[in-house]
């Protein structure tokens, strides 16, 4: 049934506001199969207190439905995940301000009340989101347009400087002068087979990498995706399916997993990141948060920039690095 032309309006007006600000919520109006969840990493100074925190909200094919706080201990590779009433849940579709129950996260810093964790960080000096236009609103390019994706992708902030504490088991931790880093997925349902990693403390600042990998259903097949941007004292270098970028190779084995990239214009990405045991986070498939993800935040990644001639532009390792590796591996080394 066709929809009357005011009703058709208002739903691409809606369209299209929502794609325009990756960093909300998009779920208004989704009743089941749907999640959405920001992962928000924690680093202090002195890399002694690495945290993942993920606040979210899913919704099940069977109409079941729960808002959620999951924590990584990047260090121990304990995880804890805490479970709210949906209606606990509350987002703005513009920016990124999410509550769940006690718990508030938005771009200025984050207020924590958990039985694993409590206390406040502020982020200083403002965020550094992937940039937004039109043409490419935000990681995802022109992807981000169109509806029928599984698993959509937003990165809320490269890098930014931590202040205030947090408790943990009775322990006082000092985040001043920390760094911090946010993404965020949403849509049906992860990919069945994928490769993520990301690292903001590099001997240079003011970099940060972010990279994944993906099986990418579509229509009735599927292909590989991907998303890499290393993001350089501002300026952002971008391999990407959308820009016409390819993949070289992809080799994963028990220690490493090791991506090499090449864009239109010449440049070269080499990507080697150490597997190293993590802890379990839970994870959406279509009708539950399954625990099945292994993440670690004690990876490193060698990041090797070179241009058309060989030059080399940027060669340097990531400390505390996420890594997730989790799925349909085969399949994904196999696709070209």
């Amino acid at each position: 049934m066709n929809l009357p032309f005011g009703q058709t309006r208002e739903r691409l007006s809606r369209h299209y506001e929502s794609t325009m600000h990756p960093a909300g919520y998009h779920g208004d109006g989704k009743t089941r199969d749907y999640f959405e969840g920001w992962y928000v990493k924690l680093i202090s100074a002195d890399r002694q207190h690495r945290f993942a925190v993920i606040p979210g909200l899913f919704r099940g094919s069977d109409g079941s439905s729960e808002a959620f706080v999951q924590v990584l201990d990047g260090l121990t590779g304990q995880s804890w995940y805490h479970e709210y009433d949906a209606a606990d849940f509350h987002a703005d579709p513009s920016n990124f301000d999410v509550r769940v129950g006690p718990n508030h996260f938005t771009d200025r810093g984050v207020v924590l009340d958990l039985p694993s964790l409590h206390g406040e960080v502020a982020f200083e000096g403002g965020i550094a989101p992937w940039p937004v236009t039109v043409a490419s609103p935000g990681i995802m390019g022109w992807f981000a347009w169109i509806p029928t994706m599984e698993c959509y992708h937003g990165l809320v902030s490269f890098n930014h400087v931590l202040s205030g504490q947090l408790t943990h088991e009775h322990t006082s931790m000092d985040f001043s002068g920390g760094r911090g880093y946010i993404e965020k997925d949403w849509g049906q349902a992860f990919p069945s087979g994928y490769v993520w990693m990301q690292s903001n403390h590099f001997p240079t600042a003011e970099v940060s990498l972010s990279a994944s990998i993906a099986i990418i259903p579509w229509r009735k097949s599927a292909f590989r995706g991907f998303i890499v941007g290393l993001w350089r004292n501002g300026e952002l270098t971008k391999f990407a399916t959308y820009t016409g970028a390819k993949t070289r190779s992809l080799e994963i084995d028990d220690n490493e997993v090791r991506w090499s990239l090449a864009s239109r214009s010449g440049l070269r990405l080499d990507l080697t990141a150490d597997r190293v045991d993590g802890g379990l986070l839970h994870a959406p498939i279509r009708t539950e948060m399954h625990r099945r993800v292994e993440e670690t935040l004690n990876s490193s990644v060698r990041v090797r920039l070179t241009d058309r001639t060989g030059n080399v532009l940027f060669d340097e390792v990531g400390e505390c690095a996420g890594l997730e590796v989790h799925g349909d591996l085969d399949e994904l080394t196999a696709m070209t």
